[in-house]
């Protein structure tokens, strides 16, 4: 596990999310950050994209150097935001009877379309009379004040607004750079026609590219203050939509669940809201209907659609005793679910909850940006400064000094440079929910890239982790459908893995023998057993149709004087060669035939063996295992270093080691026994199927429980990290190629609005491409668009 990972860990147990208000860049979060910060204890990350701040507070008062009672509580860390000019409050909790909201219903989203509608109607008769001088009748200059004045003011009045506002406190944001560059251009084009000789009839210019030295007072920029308001607008009012569009997964995740349940109560059906449900409760779920909550199918046999939280769009057979999760929908045949986790402790929610948790936080590289960002506007307010003074001293005239610095103002504005990460990491996480990856936070990221080693748990990772048949070997003479039937009907009465094995497949046979649908395996009877009797760690007997049947080792066929024929022997023999276990069936005496069982290896897992060496990771399978068995699961899934007979404990000590030698590890596993090498290695990736101390210990989670899953997760961090590092160059390149361009006067301000309001909806767009990552395996995230929409529609229809 990363070190970012582990500190970020051992912070506060309970982070105190918080809702921020009035952030217009990333110098905003930045200033709400460092003012949190300075609070005795606290450590705060302000996320721009999310427009959230995850605070932890230090457990240690000693460590944090303030006394219990001068610890800050939320009502502090409020009113220290509120200080610093910005809005925060609480989450508020989700309402089941709340409509889904569409992005355009969004107050922020109505008020920046009113003012770019207004803004774009007014500004461009503007421009255009300043591009084309054949457009300029007498006094047309007039006409452009009248057009400009309702957008310098009405239009631009969010930037003038968050300008004085952080004026009062002593700050300067991206606002304040838009808001001078508007108001000088304003400003002086006032001065030019009042006082200059711009208001003369028959003035006229022409559209220039780059700035050109002229008379101050003949000179007028009202396209410039119109322009730049409109084109800042219009990329405000696409940045925000993006943002919005981005977080939509989420959305859409916790939109998926049922809104009630039929609840048994006293034998009767009860219709309540899923807020009421408890654990124990037991309620129907019937055809066509969404699952309420986690819980285990007490009766009824079905197929459920799990790919709203998997991604997988073939239904899984569920039957008495199975788990089965919140909001996926039964397909089948009527069940009844006991409650098993409701509210906040079941899955989608838990899922959810990571996918938040994620896009608040912060990677490495975002990091560098936001210390840029800090400083980057009064460095921009100097070096605009310096640029006016510098044109003035080297006669370049008031015109041409002041296009110069407008230009530099405006042109630098920080935008891109916020979002480059935060919209990256807003739609990857989101796109690898809808995929079943939950990446538990973005220094993840940073991990998936130097990753050069993987090491798998075999059992329940590589393999199935539960036993089922393999063949069916009968003596000379013998029916194997007999031998396999007789042997499940004596394991049907044993709870013992193998025995349930031996059991599922004579089901399966006599299924299939009676064309029965999948769905009624678990209902076909097996003959019965009478005067059953288990022999622990040895086998089963019992009296089935009038045969006395023994099921198990060649040990136990001795202790009834049965001996297997050197045939059956030697079949035995090359099972347990294999790693397999071969299990004897005997009945009248004399031994019939012989049932090997193992621990069947994943459909998929040589796929993505072979795909994760593709990705320059060399996998390595660790087990506790025997040699042999280890040995013919690595060969049968392509795997050449095989670490095996490994005790539990001992997994992190083989983790450790390899990292001893310069390896950069990332292990998957599922059991209890992996939660601490998960721990260990740089990159823990947890199946989902498996327990929660291995799910709590990882940094990604494959909720799907399929071994391709890794390869998705890792191949869609990567992504991630190559978006984010796309977005930050450009960011980059384009301020420090801009900034020198404008100051040499080779920049029209209004030119310079347009290319800025384009990079902040470049960076955004470029992001939004990873709304199309698929996975390897066709069967997942087929339909992630469609249930998106069905979401939305269902909560507007509940």
């Amino acid at each position: 596990m990363t070190t970012a990972a582990r500190a970020d860990r051992g912070a506060s147990p309970a982070p105190i999310e918080l809702e921020i208000g009035g952030m217009t860049c990333a110098s905003c979060a930045a200033r709400i950050e460092k003012r949190l910060n300075r609070m005795p204890g606290v450590s705060a990350s302000v996320n721009y994209a999310t427009e959230k701040a995850i605070v932890r507070i230090a457990d240690d008062t000693a460590a944090a150097g303030a006394p219990v009672l001068d610890r800050p509580d939320t009502a502090a860390l409020i009113a220290e935001i509120e200080r610093t000019g910005y809005t925060a409050t609480l989450p508020a909790p989700p309402r089941d009877d709340e409509p889904a909201s569409e992005p355009d219903a969004d107050p922020e989203l109505h008020a920046l379309r009113q003012r770019l509608i207004g803004a774009v109607v007014l500004s461009v008769p503007v421009i255009l009379l300043a591009m084309i001088p054949a457009l300029q009748f007498t006094y047309w200059q007039w006409a452009s004040l009248a057009l400009a004045s309702p957008v310098v003011v009405w239009a631009a009045w969010p930037f003038h607004r968050a300008t004085a506002i952080n004026l009062r406190h002593g700050a300067v944001t991206m606002d304040t750079l838009v808001s001078m560059g508007v108001s000088a251009a304003y400003l002086w084009s006032l001065y030019a026609l009042f006082l200059g000789e711009a208001g003369m009839p028959g003035m006229s210019h022409g559209f220039t590219w780059i700035a050109q030295p002229g008379e101050a007072g003949s000179t007028i920029y009202l396209e410039v203050a119109a322009g730049v308001t409109m084109f800042l607008l219009l990329g405000r009012y696409l940045e925000v939509r993006a943002k919005r569009q981005a977080s939509r997964a989420v959305r859409a995740l916790l939109e998926v669940g049922a809104k009630d349940a039929a609840v048994l109560r006293g034998g009767v059906e009860t219709r309540v809201p899923v807020a009421q449900l408890r654990v124990d409760d037991e309620f129907v779920v019937r055809p066509g209907e969404r699952i309420a909550t986690d819980g285990v199918v007490v009766s009824g046999t079905s197929a459920v659609d799990t790919s709203t939280i998997t991604g997988e769009s073939v239904p899984v057979e569920v039957r008495e005793g199975d788990a089965v999760v919140g909001a996926t929908v039964n397909v089948g045949g009527r069940l009844i679910v006991r409650a098993t986790r409701v509210g906040e402790q079941t899955q989608l929610a838990q899922m959810a909850r990571l996918v938040e948790q994620a896009q608040a936080g912060k990677a490495e590289v975002q990091r560098l940006a936001d210390r840029v960002a800090g400083v980057f506007v009064p460095i921009v307010i100097v070096i605009a400064a310096a640029t006016l003074a510098t044109w003035l001293l080297i006669g370049g005239g008031v015109a041409m000094a002041l296009t110069a610095a407008i230009a530099v103002l405006i042109i630098a504005c920080p935008c891109a440079l916020g979002l480059a990460t935060p919209t990256a990491l807003l739609v990857g996480s989101g796109r690898g929910a809808q995929l079943g990856i939950l990446i538990k936070g973005p220094q993840i990221l940073e991990s998936t890239r130097r990753v050069d080693t993987v090491v798998l748990d075999k059992t329940g990772t590589v393999t199935e982790g539960r036993m089922s048949l393999v063949e069916v070997v009968p003596a000379a003479g013998e029916d194997p459908a007999q031998v396999l039937s007789l042997a499940g009907a004596v394991e049907s009465a044993s709870e013992h893995p193998i025995a349930q094995a031996i059991a599922a497949a004579a089901r399966e046979a006599l299924r299939v023998g009676s064309d029965a649908e999948p769905s009624d395996a678990a209902q076909v009877r097996l003959p019965a057993v009478e005067s059953f009797s288990s022999a622990p760690g040895r086998g089963a007997t019992g009296v089935v149709a009038g045969h006395a049947v023994v099921v198990g080792s060649v040990a136990l066929l001795a202790e009834w004087s049965v001996h297997p024929d050197a045939e059956l022997g030697r079949a035995a023999d090359a099972a347990r060669a294999q790693g397999m276990t071969a299990v004897l069936v005997a009945w009248d005496g004399k031994a019939r035939g012989l049932l090997t069982v193992a621990d069947s290896v994943r459909s998929s897992s040589a796929d993505a063996v072979a795909r994760l060496r593709g990705l320059g990771l060399e996998p390595i399978l660790l087990t506790g295992d025997h040699d042999t068995v280890a040995r013919r699961v690595g060969d049968e899934v392509g795997i050449r270093q095989v670490i095996a007979g490994v005790l539990p404990a001992e997994k992190s000590a083989q983790i450790a080691a390899l990292q001893g030698r310069g390896r950069v590890v990332a292990m998957v596993g599922d059991g209890v026994n992996d939660a601490a090498a998960l721990a260990q290695a740089d990159l823990g990736i947890a199946m989902g199927t498996g327990t929660d101390a291995a799910i709590e210990a990882s940094d990604l989670t494959l909720v799907r429980g399929d071994l391709l899953g890794a390869v998705d997760a890792i191949r869609l961090s990567r992504a991630t990290l190559r978006t984010i590092r796309g977005n930050l160059f450009w960011a980059f390149a384009y301020n420090v190629a801009a900034i020198p361009l404008a100051a040499l006067g080779l920049l029209n301000p209004m030119i310079a609005g347009a290319a800025m309001a384009a990079s902040s909806v470049f960076v955004v767009g470029n992001s939004l491409r990873l709304r199309r990552f698929q996975s390897v395996d066709p069967a997942v995230g087929s339909r992630t668009a469609a249930k998106e929409s069905t979401a939305v529609n269902e909560r507007r229809q509940g």
